[in-house]
């Protein structure tokens, strides 16, 4: 309407030079979901709340718990339990200690494990910065019993279907959220960790805005001698368990990493035979190689003076004492730093997409902390996983090279025989610009649904993807090569679509792809004389 001008003088009218922009979304902002040592912060419980934190500290506040005052030790926030169990014959493989000429396995309590607190740490170590955490419960009572047979699938009874797919659903209403993560998923069996890939994967295709970054049980194998290197029915056992539905927004590493995330203060003798120190003795003082000095330091941790010693000087003392003792701890942190991988690539995303853009592929890089590989793979191994004939469910390897150490060695989702979906890369783009653009949008909902609305959102839109292109992520020698946006009467929409109130808009991208194949051609050349 015009302006009604009743007093003299100047007046001044701001035009707008420039239309609105797409605001970018973030990229890499993934949910943790599982099991933590508390949920609580100044009384307020945070169990099966998605809380975002942007830091170690701000997680150390709401999930772990409280240290006491100095001088005593710090709380430990996660302590397996692991028992050494004599074996009959000699060992080939596995993760075994040697004392006085018997092999002695090292095998955990179920109950005790859990994956959470050592992911989000690899998180970290490797780059992370914002992330979700969904905590559905505590830690759970030990068994005071050992995993009976080294080749046998783990299973935490402690680790609940029930628990995991409560924590999946109250996501439904973040769509921050990037990525999802289930640590302790290996921990349920077979058909319940089936359920739950499942479930994630349907909501994340439901949801569009994040994909499930899974782990293989059986990626830690390090036991079982009729498989040294790759176990077959393992991988059978993941691609049929994950189903059909939303396979482009899944990705899964294998096997898991050895790391160097828990340490010497993290494993003493509370952690070994469940606490029992007379069972710990008869390893570190037997009756025909005595060794004083140890039994005199298992005798004070037994029966403590008026004026006990902290649990950290007894270790000290014990690993001084006892060579075998050091031995022990050794074998069981080599163990324990057996993690999944799915933590450790949250970071590896996070780094890669603030460094590289999300549209670069996350691999061909290292993860640090990775030391050692459970399962060493070769390139005819790695063939099998890459690329499935039947199903065409393509699990990425984790593999370690000569001169360049561990590094990610894949890059392809679940939907190996689509395509559009069978690159992360791509993937994980579309649903960058999918959601920065919708989120834009929202600000145009009940707007005249004529011309000059239509020409401002192909404006937008075409800003944006522009920017995209000039930074790499969408490829073409120009920018029509690379994007096309329509949006009008006659082009995207009817009559009746104006009529029923819908706007249309049809986005095509030419999106970059990563260059899983070189492949070089080389000819012989005759000498001319």
């Amino acid at each position: 309407m015009t302006q009604q001008y009743q007093t003299p003088g100047v007046y001044i009218s701001e035009i707008n030079a420039f239309p609105n922009s797409v605001t970018p979304v973030p990229t890499a902002i993934p949910a943790f979901i599982g099991y933590t040592p508390k949920a609580e912060y100044q009384g307020k419980s945070y169990l099966n709340t998605p809380q975002k934190i942007s830091s170690f500290a701000e997680f150390a506040a709401i999930y772990l718990l409280d240290n006491p005052a100095p001088p005593a030790d710090p709380v430990k926030q996660y302590s397996p339990e692991y028992y050494l169990v004599a074996q009959t014959s000699q060992a080939s493989v596995g993760l075994y200690v040697n004392i006085d000429g018997v092999d002695y396995a090292i095998l955990p309590d179920p109950n005790t494990l859990y994956y959470l607190y050592n992911s989000v740490r690899l998180f970290y170590q490797n780059g992370g910065g914002d992330a979700y955490i969904v905590s559905v419960g505590t830690y759970g009572a030990p068994s005071k019993t050992s995993l009976t047979d080294p080749t046998v699938q783990v299973v935490n009874p402690n680790v609940r279907l029930n628990d995991l797919t409560v924590g999946l659903a109250v996501l439904k209403n973040e769509p921050e959220p990037t990525m999802m993560i289930f640590p302790e998923a290996t921990l349920l069996s077979l058909s319940d960790n089936a359920t739950l890939m499942q479930a994630a994967l349907l909501q994340a295709s439901t949801m569009q805005t994040a994909v499930c970054i899974f782990d293989v049980i059986g990626g830690a194998d390090v036991y079982t001698a009729v498989h040294p290197v790759l176990n077959t029915a393992d991988i059978e056992n993941f691609r049929n368990a994950t189903g059909n539905q939303g396979l482009d927004y899944g990705v899964c590493y294998y096997p898991f990493i050895g790391t160097t995330i828990m340490q010497n203060s993290d494993i003493n003798f509370t952690n070994l035979f469940g606490g029992d120190i007379p069972q710990l003795g008869a390893l570190l003082n037997p009756t025909n190689n005595p060794n004083p000095a140890a039994a005199q330091i298992l005798d004070v941790i037994q029966n403590p003076p008026a004026n006990p010693l902290a649990n950290s000087q007894l270790q000290a003392a014990l690993l001084i004492a006892s060579p075998t003792y050091q031995q022990i701890v050794n074998g069981v942190l080599a163990c324990a730093n057996i993690l999944p991988t799915s933590g450790a690539m949250a970071g590896v995303y996070t780094v890669n997409d603030n460094q590289n853009g999300v549209w670069n592929a996350p691999a061909n890089t290292s993860i640090v902390g990775a030391v050692s590989l459970p399962i060493n793979l070769t390139d005819a191994q790695q063939a099998n996983l890459n690329v499935d004939a039947v199903s065409g469910k393509s699990i990425n390897a984790i593999r370690f090279f000569n001169g360049q150490g561990i590094l990610i060695w894949g890059a392809r989702t679940l939907d190996g025989n689509s395509q559009d979906w069978r690159y992360i890369s791509v993937r994980r783009t579309a649903t960058y610009i999918e959601q920065s653009i919708r989120s834009t949008m929202g600000a145009y909902v009940f707007e005249a649904n004529d011309a000059n609305t239509w020409s401002t959102l192909t404006a937008m839109i075409d800003n944006f993807l522009r920017s995209i292109w000039q930074a790499g992520g969408l490829q073409g020698a120009t920018p029509a090569d690379a994007y096309d946006v329509k949006c009008g009467l006659g082009v995207t929409m009817t009559a009746d679509d104006i009529l029923n109130g819908i706007i249309k808009a049809t986005v095509m991208l030419a999106v970059v792809r990563p260059a899983e194949f070189i492949i070089l051609n080389f000819q012989q050349q005759q000498a001319i004389s």
